[in-house]
Order: structure tokens, then C-alpha cells, then sequence
């Protein structure tokens, strides 16, 4: 138990020599300690599964994983030992606000894989229906691609078929009025008038050779835009059927596929907003018990250590600065000395 003990007093990187000297302190930075860890292995946890969705490889998702909670908990234990009590509780929240930023940032980063892993069943309903949109997409992209040549054909192939049906309809028509006037029904209302009878009749005559012109002009055109759109036909099914649906799993999908459901779902919505917080809460909680807590016995003779230090680094630069001082003077005195000796020389004739 006192190595359990000693190893959170580690986590939570206050100095095991002094803390030892203040029992009172010991809890305080235990639990410190305790939550600096776990929140490192929460991240490593995270951080595996996260590159294991990536990756889809237990051996690399597990030693990466593995790094990235150390690197956490090496910055959480920098930001935690980092902070110092003053006894001003504006001074230290200021001093602590951009590292409670920072915490918040990586509490977010930590969450959003253990959310993922906790909505998995739901996310995975969701993946599906997404693979489903998109290969209506790209099943309808293949329809689209093909739409605008087929309904060009298909409306060249109506305006050709119109025309044989209007030229249709007027042969009928003429030779309905010459069948009439043949038989007195129509037209002049006298049976066998020949002459009027052989103009109407050679009028209908022309325009059914005029039909049957039309039929074998339209007749190859009809016949090849018709394969046209066979082919077109045959193209795209032949798409369609080598059509695959993709599978969607990666993390980004399923990010967005956990967005979708708490955009329909206000339980999954809440839940996801508790999941944040707690981590954030998790995160924060060394920083703000820091922040709260009074100045205690360790708080005392940590800044008495670093006083004690500070002080010496002082003596000892003002030792070296009065060394300095000392020999500079030594060396002008050594100068002058030499420039009046050599003065006195030259004054002597020597």
C-alpha cells in the first residue's frame, strides 16, 4: 500500500522527500495523483481504440495508444506540479487559466473515442443506414450519368414517331374524303363523281407514298437510336450490377454518424453533453483542487526550498559578479602600475 502510495505522490509530481515531511499533505496529493493517472490511462484507452478503428491492429493500435496516455500524463503532471500557492486566489487563477484551457482541450480529445465505443451499438445502425444513402448516391449518380443521352434519344425517337403518325393521319384522312365522295356520302353528295372522285383519290395516293417515303427514311433512324438506347440501357445496368457498397467505419464516419443521432435523438444528445463534462470534470479536478485548497505544510516548505535556492543562486552571482569586480580592479591597478614604470623609464634615459 505505501508504494501505491508513494507512486501517486509520483503522479502527482510533487517532490516524495518533502512530502514525506508533511503527513497532512499526503491524501491531498494521493488523490491528486490517483486522478493525474487515471486520466492518463483513460487516454490511452481512448487513444488505442481510436487507432484500432484506424488501423484495424491490436499490435499497433496498443503501443500507440500506450504513448499517447504517457504524453498525457506527463503534460497533466507538468501542469499540475507547474502551479504554485501564493495565497492569492486571483494571481493563481490567472496563472491557472491558460492550463485549465489546456486541460479542457485535452478532456475533449480524451472523451470523444470512449464515446464512440460507448454509442457502438447505436453507431453501427447508423453506419449502415449511411452505407445505404450512399450507394442510393451512387446509384443514382449512375442514372444521372446516363439520364441526359437517353432522354435526348427518347425525344428524337417521339419526334420521329410524331412524324409518321401526322402523316399517318392525313393519308387516313384524304382517303376517308376520296372513300366518301366515291360513295356519295361526302363531298359533292353524288355517287361515282369520277373526276372529283380522282383528285381527292390522288391526293391521298401522294401522301401515302409521301408515308411510305417517310417510314423508310425514319424507319433506319428509329431503328439505330433505338440501339442507342439499348445500349445505354445495357450500360448502365451493367453499373448497377457492379455496383459494390462500400463499407464506412473509419473514425471520421463514425464521428458524423454520432453527430446524425444526436441531432435526432435528445437522450443520446444528453448523454454524449455527460460524457464531455465528465471528462472535463476528471481533467480539471488536480488544477481546481490546487486552486481551492489553502496553502498547506508542503505548499510552506516547497517555497522555502525554492527561497532557499534562489537565495543561494543569488549568493552565488553575486560572489562571481564581486570576483569579477575584484580582478577587473587588479588588472587596471597591474596596468597602471606598468604604464608609470614605463614612464619613469623613459623619463631616466633607461
Amino acid at each position: 500500500m505505501e508504494k501505491v502510495k508513494t507512486f501517486f505522490w509520483y503522479c502527482s509530481g510533487a517532490d516524495t522527500g518533502l512530502l514525506k515531511e508533511c503527513p497532512t499533505d499526503t491524501s491531498k496529493y494521493t488523490g491528486i495523483g490517483a486522478t493525474i493517472f487515471f486520466t492518463g490511462l483513460f487516454a490511452a484507452l481512448a487513444a488505442g481504440y481510436a487507432l484500432f478503428t484506424v488501423f484495424d491492429s491490436v499490435w499497433l493500435a496498443v503501443p500507440l495508444g500506450l504513448v499517447w496516455g504517457l504524453m498525457i500524463f506527463n503534460l497533466d503532471r507538468y501542469i499540475v506540479s507547474s502551479m504554485r500557492k501564493s495565497g492569492n486566489t486571483l494571481n493563481e487563477f490567472g496563472m491557472a487559466l491558460p492550463r485549465i484551457i489546456l486541460a479542457l482541450l485535452i478532456s475533449i480529445v480524451i472523451a470523444k473515442p470512449l464515446e464512440l465505443k460507448i454509442f457502438e451499438k447505436e453507431i453501427a445502425g447508423e453506419l449502415t443506414v449511411m452505407e445505404q444513402e450512399l450507394y442510393a448516391r451512387q446509384e443514382q449518380e449512375v442514372r444521372d450519368r446516363y439520364a441526359g443521352s437517353r432522354a435526348a434519344l427518347m425525344a428524337e425517337l417521339e419526334d420521329l414517331s410524331q412524324d409518321i403518325a401526322d402523316k399517318t393521319a392525313r393519308r387516313d384522312e384524304l382517303a376517308r374524303i376520296a372513300q366518301e365522295e366515291a360513295d356519295g356520302t361526302g363531298g359533292t353528295r353524288r355517287r361515282n363523281a369520277g373526276p372529283i372522285y380522282r383528285i381527292k383519290k390522288a391526293d391521298a395516293d401522294r401522301v401515302e407514298a409521301e408515308l411510305d417515303d417517310l417510314k423508310a427514311s425514319h424507319g433506319a433512324l428509329i431503328k439505330n437510336k433505338t440501339a442507342e438506347v439499348a445500349r445505354l440501357d445495357s450500360a448502365a445496368a451493367y453499373e448497377l450490377a457492379t455496383l459494390e457498397k462500400e463499407k464506412i467505419g473509419g473514425p471520421a464516419a463514425r464521428i458524423d454518424a454520432l453527430s446524425r443521432l444526436t441531432e435526432r435523438s435528445d437522450a443520446i444528445w444528453w448523454a454524449n453533453a455527460f460524457i464531455i463534462l465528465l471528462f472535463i470534470a476528471i481533467e480539471t479536478a488536480p488544477i481546481f483542487v490546487k486552486l481551492i485548497s489553502g496553502r498547506g505544510p508542503y505548499d510552506h516548505l516547497l517555497g522555502t526550498v525554492e527561497y532557499r535556492f534562489e537565495t543561494s543562486a543569488l549568493e552565488d552571482k553575486a560572489f562571481i559578479h564581486a570576483e569579477i569586480k575584484k580582478r577587473s580592479e587588479e588588472l587596471a591597478q597591474t596596468e597602471k602600475e606598468f604604464v608609470t614604470e614605463t614612464l619613469d623609464m623613459k623619463l631616466n634615459g633607461t
